[in-house]
């Protein structure tokens, strides 16, 4: 009789049970009311929305497009058009390189380079090493008039128009070395370093004025050329390669002023002449001016 008055309590009160069992499934679990769950959950969700809306920052300020590398791409911040800076969205996009607040790398780049890439106008430095460039034109720098440095090495540059570097009244450094060059171009007389090694020059390809008016200028590399002559060298010249070259013969005033025995190049600490078919015991008096003999063969 007890027992069957049990089981019709039960059978009658069904909402005990199941706020019975909604209790037990509640409290091992969480330990607060339904309310207090209901806001922590709304909580929860909204700084998850917050953290997946934060932008990444960037490991370093970049100038690049969609088709730049992906490794790079990552880093970018998502944003919106109107979020753009202003001053950046003026500048030209960097394809295929990286680029630099001042400077731009773009070295070994695939597909294959094959002409000086568009740059952004505040360029200072540029570093477009060992592609497929053939030619400089007058265009290429007209309006990069900050640069300091350029790097050219290892491409097939075999020409380079005449008024490609008038522009560039700041330029220091011309590195064109491993080209296929067979006559210089006019070079800015602000030059300090110009490297030309491993080309094909000829004396006939390098104007006798090229150098002269370089007084800045203090290192010049033409190693591995087919020059005959040694070329006018600025009195500023403190090192000058010209190893491996087909240079035959020199004079008295190719380093010093033969006509007078007081003039001395004290600026002068280096020159190669080895890998040259001279012999340089057969002209002691070219020397006379200079602090060091040149590196060559005397015999």
């Amino acid at each position: 009789m007890e027992l069957r008055t049990m089981l019709l309590s039960l059978l009658l009160v069904p909402g005990v049970v199941c706020y019975a069992g909604k209790t037990q499934d509640w409290s091992p679990l969480y330990k607060h009311t339904p309310a207090s769950r209901s806001q922590e959950d709304a909580s929860l969700r909204s700084g998850i929305f917050k953290e997946a809306k934060k932008p990444k920052t960037r490991a370093i300020s970049i100038l690049d497009s969609d088709q730049g590398p992906a490794h790079l791409q990552a880093d970018e911040p998502e944003s919106t058009p109107a979020a753009v800076n202003k001053d950046d969205a003026e500048l030209p996009t960097c394809l295929m390189c990286v680029c630099l607040t001042g400077s731009v790398y773009c070295e070994e780049v695939l597909p294959d380079m094959t002409a000086v890439p568009p740059l952004p106008k505040e360029t200072a430095y540029l570093y477009a090493r060992y592609n497929k460039i053939t030619k400089i034109t007058n265009k290429d720098f007209a309006d990069i008039t900050t640069l300091k440095r350029i790097d050219l090495t290892g491409n097939l540059i075999s020409e380079i128009e005449d008024g490609a570097f008038s522009k560039l009244l700041l330029l220091e450094e011309l590195t064109l070395a491993e080209n296929r060059l067979v006559k210089l171009p006019m070079l800015p007389s602000t030059l300090t370093t110009f490297n030309a090694n491993n080309n094909q020059l000829k004396t006939k390809g390098v104007k006798a004025n090229a150098f002269k008016k370089l007084t800045k200028l203090a290192y010049l590399y033409l190693a591995d050329n087919e020059l005959e002559a040694v070329p006018h060298l600025p009195e500023s010249l403190r090192v000058v390669h010209l190893q491996n070259n087909n240079i035959t013969s020199i004079n008295d005033m190719t380093f010093c002023k033969g006509n007078t025995t007081r003039y001395l190049r004290t600026n002068m600490n280096v020159i190669r002449l080895d890998g040259n078919p001279v012999g340089l015991g057969m002209y002691p008096n070219s020397f006379i001016c200079l602090r060091s003999l040149p590196i060559g063969r005397y015999y």
